[in-house]
């Protein structure tokens, strides 16, 4: 029965899970309880309902009782998946904080910069320590091994590495917070419960959105009061993100996952639909954690910033990168892009800039070369681009012709195009990425897709038509002209459907291992 998913999603065989045989009694029976982070699970729903009904009980006066109730539920929720990382985390989120203290009280920048820095090494070594070192040393000992050298040491299994879940999230907050309070942009945050909560607020830790501390920090110094309106935001986001994740990106998984693991079993016209449903797979999934994410965050009170705004009906990569994953890329636009000088020199220096960043987008999302030549095709493609605008702007026809509604049309398509042909990179496995290339680029037989083909063209223009009635404000009028019963019907009718077309086996989300 598909309704087995809302029960238990199914969970990856990491490392992670089989160190927690030595754990703890008590956080063995939390690991039993609440086995993974996943948040369209019975077991977390009912978590949830707990930390609501505590942390409204509260009177509105107590508010860092409140706060320490979410620091408490935050913890719990991460050692539910592994207690050492979770006390791992805290180690270092109250050492940040101590961090942010330190640099408010010193007033020669030389230390205030000597203190940043080390909390940005800190930060930055446990991130490489844990995601990049088993990458860096099987490269080293491919590299030496070429040469001759026998090193002293056998390649790591990268299944056997403990990856703490959501570390490049939380990492990437931790340094910004250092950063603005470095410049002054902000006041270091003396309530460590409330620093706590900005680092472990369960419903952004594991994917975020990724949180900057001055919109959120604030958030925490106002009393909340309950509001209704507020409540129904939440639970419509909620139940959007679970449609997305359960009706869409887990069905989109069932055509591209057999295809993209063994893509030279399959036919050349079947790689280019999975290469179809992978792109619209890994939308839904992140897109549907992170309306969940803010609807739960809307349910107690807090707002997390919008991640996605329609990224696939964009006319160009430069505005694709300002729908898709906004959190991370204003993020690298202001504390990477623009701090190694932005497009305040020339062109090449500028372009220089772009790569740098893109290539450490890449590098961020996984210690892989899939990763980082991922990073490096959407530099190009922006580099590109700026190129192309340039041309453009010095020839009035050729401009007005792309601006018309087929250029439009034209635009939206190709970039479309080009996003979905770098998703194939976007994945640990170089070979298998190089593999569905030469697939997709010369004619081979091979097997159908898994499953019928009328259900993904269904899906495909489901997600095309919504990103067209988004996109042209069409929505908006209809949603503010449709009464209550209406509205609480259609998303009742969403969370029915997304249980019912929901596979037998769910998937992972695909962004908690970054």
């Amino acid at each position: 029965m598909p309704l087995t998913l809302l029960a238990d999603a199914q969970s990856p065989i990491t490392a992670e899970a089989t160190a927690l045989q030595s754990a703890p009694q008590y956080f063995q029976w939390l690991h039993s309880w609440l086995p993974a982070p996943f948040f369209h699970t019975q077991a977390f729903l009912l978590f949830f309902a707990a930390v609501f009904c505590l942390y409204w009980m509260i009177p509105r006066r107590w508010q860092m009782t409140r706060i320490c109730v979410l620091v408490v539920a935050s913890f719990h929720f991460y050692a539910a998946w592994s207690y050492e990382l979770a006390f791992l985390v805290l180690g270092t989120t109250f050492a940040d904080y101590l961090f942010g203290r330190t640099m408010n009280l010193i007033e020669g920048k030389r230390w205030r910069f000597a203190v940043m820095l080390t909390s940005i090494t800190m930060n930055l070594g446990i991130l490489c320590y844990f995601k990049y070192r088993g990458f860096f040393l099987n490269e080293l000992f491919d590299g030496l091994t070429r040469l001759g050298y026998h090193p002293g040491y056998q390649k790591l299994d990268p299944l056997s590495l403990f990856i703490p879940f959501g570390i490049s999230f939380y990492t990437f907050e931790a340094i910004s917070y250092a950063v603005d309070v470095y410049k002054r942009k902000i006041p270091a945050e003396k309530s460590l419960p409330r620093f706590l909560l900005f680092i472990l607020f369960f419903p952004h830790l594991v994917a975020g959105p990724i949180v900057r501390a001055g919109d959120f920090l604030r958030q925490t110094h106002r009393p909340k009061r309950w509001n209704w309106l507020r409540a129904q935001v939440g639970v419509q986001l909620f139940l959007m993100g679970a449609f997305k994740k359960m009706a869409i990106a887990d069905r989109m998984a069932q055509f591209c996952d057999p295809v993209i693991s063994n893509p030279e079993a399959y036919g050349t016209g079947t790689c280019w639909l999975a290469v179809l449903a992978y792109a619209i797979r890994i939308y839904c999934d992140f897109s549907g954690y992170s309306d969940m994410a803010l609807g739960l965050a809307h349910l107690l009170g807090y707002k997390l910033t919008n991640n996605f705004a329609m990224p696939y009906s964009s006319m160009n990569v430069t505005e694709f990168w300002r729908r898709w994953h906004i959190s991370l890329s204003s993020w690298l636009r202001d504390y990477v892009f623009i701090p190694l000088g932005g497009s305040r020199g020339s062109r090449l220096f500028t372009y220089r800039n772009l790569m740098l960043t893109m290539i450490l987008g890449g590098l961020w999302h996984g210690a892989a070369w899939g990763y980082i030549l991922w990073g490096v095709a959407h530099g190009l493609m922006l580099v590109i681009h700026k190129q192309f605008k340039d041309f453009c702007e010095v020839r009035p026809r050729l401009d007005a012709v792309f601006s018309s509604k087929v250029g439009t049309l034209w635009r939206v398509s190709f970039t479309f195009f080009c996003v979905s042909l770098c998703w194939v990179l976007f994945q640990p496995d170089l070979s298998k990425a190089l593999q569905m290339y030469g697939q997709l680029f010369s004619v081979h037989k091979g097997l159908a897709l898994p499953l019928a083909n009328k259900s993904l063209w269904v899906l495909a223009i489901f997600v095309l038509f919504c990103h067209v009635l988004v996109r042209s404000g069409a929505w908006a009028k209809i949603y503010a002209r449709l009464p209550a019963p209406v509205l609480g019907t259609g998303y009742a009718v969403c969370l029915c459907t997304a249980m019912l077309l929901a596979p037998d086996a769910g998937t992972t989300f695909i962004y908690f291992t970054f």
